[in-house]
């Protein structure tokens, strides 16, 4: 019995192949029925479940390519952002962004629009400038950033055929710093959430709504280019004294010990904090690779809305605080830049994400989705990979491109070979 990450849903596949190279891929693809493939089952509905053949892309060779001129990284799907980090960083090169999890694989994250945080920075398909897919016939589709179509095939839900590999952009590597400040006032925060989330290169809100005056906390990670200090720790205590007056505004106080983003949780398996400097893969997460990501039996949920109706999205969140605290584990609310990905939630605007982890009570929380949807602002995207109540008619709308999503992926899979009840459900 397999079963995602959190064990919320057990999939239905008759088997889960693990391809060693091409040939063994483009075999199981081709040889009929439904396929769908497997990240690292960090989903919490069923859109990579099948009745048919799941396809997991983890034991495929293992390619982490520089380019010549160190602008670019070619990496196989199936790797994990924590494989890839730490190859970067010894050529002296970063990713722009990070999600909170480097347990993600790259094609899983890319393929349902997963994000990290920061004003001017992208979610992490926004950093993909190429992509190679093995279509349902085998054959190898590549699409380049400028392309015709690429802007579909990237945040492509697994529709299109299997993620072969990418090529990211990436950027020199420097050090980051990350602090922690603990009960903001949200009357502060709403006043004027731009300054909030501008705080630092990557900001996130947490909190469990228990409390309406406050949240729980801020964290800030924050780039430390050198400028006037060049030195890193200089740079991350100058970071640490340039935030103690615009946190202090909003009546918040440096965290006095490492925090898990759940108050009261055990905060080894996080990231450190502190200002202590260090590499941007080793901050930019909240959660280490060595450990078991953030906290196991859970239910995730997460809208996204543009920057303009953020305010209104979290002042809805904040009217049903009563409603939500009793199911909630923790509400992270932050941002992203916009892009012009046909189905990435952050298309043609920049955007805030509300992101809730529940506790694995399904029912109570199906219970309580459709009312948290109908307070939001109609403008408000689900992610992809996590659970949600809209119908397919209210998903679609929300996507100016999704005509030419769906004319593309019956081009490239026509058969519809990798067609589930999920994406049934949304009309494809």
């Amino acid at each position: 019995m397999e079963k995602n990450w959190a064990g919320n849903l057990v999939y239905r596949a008759e088997r889960v192949e693990h391809p060693a190279g091409l040939e063994e891929l483009r075999a199981l693809i081709t040889r009929g029925g439904p396929v769908r493939l497997l990240g690292s089952r960090h989903c919490f509905n069923d859109i990579a479940d099948t009745a048919g053949t799941l396809i997991a892309l983890d034991a495929m060779p293992r390619v982490i390519e520089v380019s010549t001129d160190r602008d670019a990284v070619r990496v196989s799907g199936g790797l994990r952002y924590g494989d890839v980090a730490p190859v970067l960083e010894a050529h002296g090169l970063a990713l722009e962004n990070l999600a909170s999890l480097p347990h993600i694989t790259v094609a899983g994250a890319v393929t349902t629009g997963t994000h990290g945080s920061g004003d001017g920075t992208g979610s992490l398909a926004s950093a993909v400038r190429a992509v190679t897919l093995m279509r349902a016939d085998g054959e190898l589709v590549s699409l380049r950033r400028g392309e015709a179509d690429f802007d579909g095939a990237v945040v492509a839900l697994g529709a299109l055929g299997a993620v072969v590999d990418l090529t990211l952009d990436v950027v020199p590597s420097v050090p980051y710093a990350q602090h922690v400040f603990e009960a903001p006032s949200w009357d502060g925060i709403l006043a004027d959430l731009d300054a909030v989330t501008s705080l630092g290169t990557s900001v996130s809100i947490f909190t469990t709504w228990s409390n309406t005056d406050t949240a729980d906390q801020i964290w800030v990670k924050q780039r430390l280019d050198g400028g006037l200090v060049p030195d890193a720790e200089a740079a991350a205590a100058a970071v640490g004294e340039g935030l103690a007056g615009p946190t202090a505004r909003l009546g918040a106080v440096p965290a006095g010990e490492a925090r898990h983003p759940i108050l009261g949780a055990p905060a080894e398996a996080c990231t450190e904090q502190g200002g202590v400097p260090g590499p941007w893969f080793q901050r930019l997460p909240h959660f280490r690779l060595e450990f078991t990501p953030s906290f196991g039996a859970e239910i995730q949920s997460e809208y996204l809305v543009p920057r303009t109706d953020a305010v209104a999205a979290i002042s809805a969140v904040r009217s049903l605080a009563a409603e939500i605290a009793p199911l909630l584990m923790v509400n992270e609310i932050r941002t992203m830049r916009a892009d012009e990905l046909w189905l990435s939630p952050a298309q043609g605007s920049d955007t805030v994400a509300l992101h809730f982890t529940w506790h694995p009570d399904e029912a109570a929380l199906r219970a309580l989705l459709p009312r948290l949807e109908a307070a939001l602002p109609a403008s408000a995207r689900p992610h992809w990979g996590k659970v949600f109540a809209l119908g397919a008619d209210e998903v679609r709308a929300r996507y100016p491109r999704w005509g030419d999503f769906a004319a593309l992926r019956e081009r490239l899979d026509p058969g519809r070979r990798f067609v589930n009840e999920y994406l049934e459900r949304l009309g494809l």
